[in-house]
């Protein structure tokens, strides 16, 4: 008997997307795989010019139950001061606030080429109305953000539901217009290495400029299994669609090590052309002080 294929449900777009890529990851192999590029050359990148590189790509970041105008305020006026203290070093590359912060930010800050970027749509949990996100976004953008850094909605996600979780990327996506989207996974929560590569290809598909590993707001953040996955999905996502899209590791990056080794895995991955802070981030703020002592010779305490 001839099979009805009306009986089935069609598949979604956003299945046929993730059909175009290998999305069946073993976590041990993208581990070893990740260990392999870093033990041959993370030591090699550990220049005064990659860290250079490195501080110019952070984007400098105050997101603190405890924030008020005048603590951001205070680190907004680092961030001008910056200029004339290390004229030969360049500025962080933003400054990363919450939504209600971000008038603060831009009546103060001065430097040049510093953006000011705003977490938004019910960061870090994502776990509000649609609606809600997107206002919180169009509020953020008038108040003067360059950048918008939201989560999936990680639930959406791990129930299957791509429909929905991309929708919403989409929406915000069309407040955003020229801005850049900056859009978190929040890796821990999802899993697997295959789920990681899924939700880098739905988050780019959806409109993201940006993937980001982690809000910082739960263990385990950023790591470089993780940051090896979604730069493999970069890679094949530009193959495919010629859009190049940026990659920012975010949340638990404590050391000018852990810094290195996603530099190594950008460069390994993706190559030159992704080592510009257009296109590679850093999310952190304890870092900022501990890479300027490297870059100095000298304990400092800037920031």
């Amino acid at each position: 008997m001839k099979e009805d294929h009306h009986d089935f449900p069609e598949k979604s777009k956003y299945d046929a997307a993730l059909a175009k890529y290998d999305t069946a990851l073993d976590d041990q192999k993208a581990k070893a795989e990740t260990d392999e590029i870093l033990e041959k050359h993370a030591e090699g990148n550990n220049t005064d010019d990659v860290k250079k590189f490195l501080f110019h790509c952070i984007d400098l970041t105050s997101l603190n139950t405890t924030d008020t105008e005048e603590r951001i305020l205070q680190f907004t006026e680092k961030v001008n001061q910056f200029v004339d203290a290390y004229p030969e070093l360049e500025n962080v590359a933003a400054i990363c606030v919450y939504p209600n912060m971000v008038s603060t930010v831009n009546s103060a800050l001065e430097a040049d080429g510093v953006n000011i970027a705003a977490v938004s749509a019910g960061f870090p949990s994502s776990q509000t109305f649609v609606e809600v996100k997107v206002a919180e976004t169009a509020l953020a953008i008038s108040e003067g953000a360059d950048e918008i850094d939201i989560v999936i909605s990680v639930g959406k996600f791990l129930s299957g539901d791509y429909e929905t979780m991309c929708d919403e990327i989409e929406e915000i996506r069309e407040v955003c217009k020229e801005r850049h989207l900056k859009v978190i996974l929040e890796t821990g929560a999802l899993g697997s290495a295959a789920n990681i590569k899924k939700a880098s290809i739905l988050a780019m598909y959806a409109g993201a400029d940006f993937i980001k590993t982690s809000t910082g707001k739960m263990n385990p953040a950023a790591t470089p299994e993780a940051a090896y996955v979604m730069c493999q999905a970069i890679k094949e996502y530009y193959q495919q669609t010629g859009r190049k899209v940026g990659f920012k590791p975010a949340g638990g990056i404590n050391t000018v090590q852990d810094a290195i080794a996603y530099y190594t895995i950008v460069k390994e991955v993706l190559g030159e052309e992704w080592l510009d802070n257009h296109l590679f981030r850093l999310g952190t703020s304890r870092l900022a002080n501990l890479l300027l002592s490297e870059i100095l010779h000298e304990d400092t305490k800037f920031f």
